[in-house]
């Protein structure tokens, strides 16, 4: 990042503003600004409690539509209706409220176990001061004491203490550091730790969008990788940089959407964005159900008023007839198969869905942006090569730097050693070799200068093993351009060398210079300095470099591999240069080499207008990896995706993720993401861990619906259990998508029927009651679908909900299943005493009646497509196939049962059933055949029947 210079407040004026000092504060002043500032945690969202979730479940397309045909039904004195559609719309509400709160007892759990203190330096209190001497100001006096504290409590004005593994727990600035580095990747993608110093006059500081790096500034949420230091508190609470760009979405999608949004983020979720896909389908489709159900009572009133001079007579029935089309088990499938989904993910992978809803999200997802740093990458440095001078692998400069960190460790005594050392201490001796086995005690350590982010280099004095007596040997390792500095080198070698190293680090790669030297062996005697000192570190020889890599995450390139073969495109948006960007790619061998034109940065980005989505949409098509990436750049790339038809989700782990996390379809975070980038997911995925044969057999038994295909000894969780999520997000959306299309199927060719049946007979063709009793069959039988297993192979493609597909799919098969209706009239004509056969009422009721359940059955089982063609095991039905047995044996047996007369059904003569027979089997047949060629047109698509063309 570029550095400018300072115009804010020199450090003095900091701490003078803050009524501060080194030494300080005292008790009672921190107990004062504690009051006065509040507690040090960033802004959460609020917990809701189940009975609002449960009110909130109201809102829902479905139930609200359920829950008004439910007021209708009373309105019209239709108790037994009403009393049904309200039991169903409770259960609806009662499952999805139940497993949102699980959720987020789940996370509530997860924040518990990550405690956060700091060392603090505390002055006494009066009555605990110390006072060395009694004619001295007892407060002058006081000495401060180091303490360890909840995070939480710290204030502004409070002086910490900073070393390597420390979370920085407010938003501080530098006032002493010795080789203090600190990692920003959670506030600004960069992968590499930042050098921190005391404030200088040349130093630089962020913007007020973003943090940006600055050697004087620490910011809430980074944290120290070496080094140690001391700071003082300049912001807590909801005034930190991390609190701003949690609560601040303005600054990406401007100033009055941001504001708008801004109680949606705190709540979770905003509103300003486009609906996500799940919202978009319900909102279709219940719209659509809607037009039906205002039209239908209307109709039915005006034709029998006109054909058979009844009048509101006939209220109850078009109120039951607009009840028939209601899928009244609509709320309770959807909300059981994603809580099913759901509740298997957490058992067998770990996995926290957070919002119900996106579970069918994850199912429809055909692109994924995910962050580089923290989530394809470990967040530690690997060594790739060691070099020599020509640029050829050899062994010497990384001994020789694996000597330097070894004896600087041993010497100097750092809190931590610093990543690179641990990278280069534990790399083999070549590329396909064991661990190292250099003999560290071969060498005896003199002195150590450790590393000076000013000088950029790090010094140990060894004696080495056959050197001559009185000889010790300089090892240097450091920047490139600073350790050739240092070297005896023609001007056109050292820029030969420095070409070398920087045509590496345009590959991705960080590069460390390695350079020796032989000195006369020194002591303290024979000098009045220091034994050693960075002015001896002169007249090098130069010995090669050692190239470092971003460990990939290891369960990364599998993993994304998984998502490519079910068809999700995935994206990198990262802060990181575009060749580091490039080598992880590479490094994780997603997909094939990637072309010049598939990376593209933010400056391509900036170049088109915030208002033009679809020239940035058809770019991020072309693009694979977009570096460079501020947090606006990434939320816009995403937005622009969704805009433009994609179900996108995105993977992120970071503070500046945030805007990204909240536009996206589906939020994605890791375990060990920042707190915020966890509170702004909908899905929360586990820790890595590594299988063992129990552990995956135990797997395999749980999640039977959910693909549990682990080896022994492979990495599951974090991105490897993404393709589990997508697995059991396209279940349960193959499911609903099914129940859907054999629900509306049925009840819109019954309606058809009924209103044909209502013109043409001088009755009603069902009674009120018989449609309630019907519909509660259908219903029942229809809950099998959440425990339906769809095949594997109706699992490679994104599910998709699609509101205009589906009324083109219903009205084919619904006209069909009128037919088979007005067929049964015929069969009633023929098989009833009487002239025409409508004489005897309870007879056409109860023979109407026992065919819309025998239909039904046969439509659970054939409009399920081929999605489920292998799930069961040989000599076993399925639960939808057990389930329409049932519903099958309910319409014949119901009317020949006692419940019959009291629903005013007779039985049925023996010639009915034989003439129903022939119906039910034509009506199979043509349906059988509907259905391949259905499914021939959707493989003839590219989609296979199974995802965008299959169960939409």
């Amino acid at each position: 990042m570029p550095e400018g210079p300072v115009s804010g407040p020199t450090t003095l004026q900091v701490l003078r503003s803050l009524e501060t000092g080194p030494r300080g504060l005292t008790e009672d002043e921190a107990a004062a600004r504690l009051a006065r500032h509040g507690p040090n945690v960033p802004p959460t969202r609020r917990g809701v409690s189940w009975p609002r979730r449960f009110v909130r479940g109201l809102r829902d397309p479905f139930t609200a539509v359920l829950f008004c045909l439910g007021l209708v039904s009373a309105g019209t004195a239709a108790w037994g209706t009403a009393s049904v559609i309200t039991v169903l719309v409770a259960v609806s509400c009662a499952l999805r409220a139940t497993g949102e709160h699980r959720a987020d007892r789940a996370m509530t759990a997860l924040r518990g176990l990550v405690p956060t203190t700091a060392t603090v330096l505390r002055r006494p209190t009066p009555d605990e001061r110390v006072i060395p001497d009694e004619r001295a100001i007892p407060d002058e006096r006081a000495i401060p004491a180091p303490r360890e504290l909840p995070a939480e409590e710290l204030v502004p004005g409070d002086i910490i203490r900073l070393a390597a593994g420390d979370v920085i727990p407010a938003d501080a600035r530098v006032l002493t550091a010795t080789a203090l580095f600190v990692n920003e990747a959670p506030l600004t993608g960069e992968s590499s730790p930042t050098g921190k110093d005391p404030w200088t006059p040349s130093g630089a500081v962020g913007g007020p969008a973003e943090p940006r790096p600055a050697p004087h500034l620490c910011f809430q949420g980074s944290g120290v990788t070496a080094g140690s230091g001391t700071a003082v508190v300049t912001a807590t609470g909801r005034h930190t940089r991390f609190a701003t760009t949690y609560t601040a979405p303005e600054a990406v999608f401007g100033g009055g959407r941001g504001r708008r949004r801004r109680r949606g983020w705190a709540q979770g979720r905003g509103q300003g964005l486009r609906p996500r896909a799940f919202d978009r389908s319900v909102h279709g489709i219940s719209w659509i159900l809607v037009r039906f159900m205002l039209l239908t009572p209307p109709l039915v009133l005006v034709a029998d008023a006109a054909l058979r001079g009844r009048g509101l007579d006939t209220l109850p029935f078009a109120v039951a007839v607009a009840v028939g089309l209601t899928p009244e088990m609509l709320p309770v499938v959807v909300t059981a198969c994603l809580a099913r989904g759901a509740a298997r993910l957490a058992r067998s992978h770990g996995v926290i869905v957070r919002r119900l809803p996106a579970l069918h999200d994850l199912g429809a997802m055909d692109v994924l942006c995910v962050d580089k740093t923290g989530t394809l990458t470990q967040d530690r440095p690997a060594v790739d090569r060691s070099l020599d001078t020509a640029g050829r692998d050899a062994p010497e400069a990384l001994h020789w730097a694996a000597v330097n960190a070894w004896w600087t460790l041993q010497l100097a005594d750092p809190p931590a050693p610093d990543a690179l050392d641990e990278a280069i201490l534990t790399a083999p001796e070549s590329p396909d070799g064991p661990a190292p086995s250099y003999c560290y005690d071969d060498y005896d350590g003199i002195a150590a200068l450790p590393f000076d982010p000013v000088r950029r280099l790090a010094t140990a004095v060894v004696a080495r093993p056959g050197a001559p007596l009185g000889v010790h040997t300089l090892v240097v390792k450091g920047a490139v351009e600073n350790v050739l500095e240092l070297c005896v080198l023609p001007d056109e070698e050292r820029a030969r060398l420095q070409a070398l190293a920087s045509h590496h680090a345009a590959e991705g790669l960080r590069v460390l210079a390695v350079a020796t030297a032989d000195r006369p062996a020194r002591s303290r005697r024979d000098a009045p300095r220091p034994a050693w000192s960075p002015a001896d570190v002169r007249g090098l020889d130069f010995t090669g470099f050692v190239t470092f890599r971003d460990a990939p995450d290891p369960a990364a390139g599998s993993a994304l591999c998984a998502l490519a073969d079910r068809g999700v495109t995935v994206k990198i948006l990262t802060g990181d240069h575009p060749g580091t960007a490039a080598r992880v790619c590479r490094d994780l061998g997603v997909g094939p080499p990637l072309a010049p034109d598939a990376i593209r940065t933010a400056a391509d980005i900036d170049a088109l207008p915030p208002t033009d989505t679809a020239a940035l949409a058809e770019l991020a098509h072309r693009t694979t990896v977009f570096a460079g990436c501020t947090p606006e750049h990434k939320a816009r790339v995403v937005a622009a995706l969704r805009a433009h038809g994609h179900t996108t989700g995105f993977l992120g782990d970071g503070v500046n993720d945030l805007p990204a996390l909240h536009a996206a379809d589906v939020a994605l975070a890791p375990h060990d993401a920042v707190p915020v980038a966890r509170e702004a997911a909908d899905v929360v995925l586990p820790q890595h861990t590594t299988t063992t044969p129990s552990a995956a057999g135990n797997a395999s038994d749980d999640s039977s619906d959910v693909s549990s295909d682990v080896s022994s000894g492979a990495p599951v969780g974090g991105l490897a259990t993404i393709d589990h999520a997508v697995t059991a997000g396209r279940s349960s959306g193959t499911n609903i998508a099914t129940y859907l299309r054999v629900t509306l199927s049925s009840n819109l060719g019954n309606v058809i029927a009924m209103l044909t049946a209502g013109l043409l007979l001088p009755f009603l063709p069902m009674l009120p009651a018989q449609v309630l009793v019907q519909n509660l069959c259908f219903d029942a039988a229809q809950l099998a679908f959440a425990h339906e297993r769809p095949d594997p192979t109706a699992l490679r493609r994104p599910v998709t909900l699609r509101p205009r597909a589906f009324l083109r799919l219903i009205t084919g098969f619904g006209v069909l299943n009128a037919v088979a209706d007005l067929a049964t009239f015929a069969v009633l004509a023929l098989a009833a005493p009487g002239p025409t056969g409508t004489e005897d009422e309870s007879l056409f009721h109860a023979g109407w009646f026992t065919e819309n359940l025998l239909t039904q059955a046969l439509a659970m089982l054939l409009l399920r497509g081929t999605a489920y063609a292998t799930t069961a095991p040989r000599g076993t039905a399925t639960p939808v196939a057990r389930a329409a047995m049932v519903l099958a044996a309910a319409g014949i047996l119901l009317p020949l049962s006692p419940l019959g007369p009291p629903l005013d059904m007779t039985p049925l003569p023996p010639l009915y059933y034989a003439l129903l027979t022939l119906v039910l089997t034509l009506y199979a047949a043509t349906l059988t055949t509907v259905v391949q060629l259905r499914n021939k047109a959707s493989v003839a698509r590219g989609s296979g029947g199974s995802g965008r063309g299959g169960p939409r």
